[in-house]
């Protein structure tokens, strides 16, 4: 069996790519919200923690944002 070289780190795209998971995100958040008003309060409860955690996702994911951005002007 051929050992397999791994694939090469491609960042290029990784600021785009976190761009759109935090659209995808806040979306569904807003879907959430909709979601509630049709809800039991338990679901609500649920659902709210849920966004909770989906917010948590989205400032991390634009901090690496940031991250990624500063690799990119530094030529990494």
């Amino acid at each position: 069996m051929a050992y397999q070289r791994p694939n090469p780190d491609d960042r290029s795209d990784n600021v785009e790519k976190l761009q759109d998971m935090v659209q995808n995100t806040i979306e569904n958040i807003e879907k959430a919200h909709e979601t509630m008003q049709f809800s039991s309060p338990e679901e609500r409860e649920k659902i709210e923690a849920k966004n909770q955690r989906r917010e948590q996702s989205i400032e991390a994911m634009r901090e690496e944002i940031r991250d990624e951005a500063a690799a990119r002007q530094n030529g990494q």
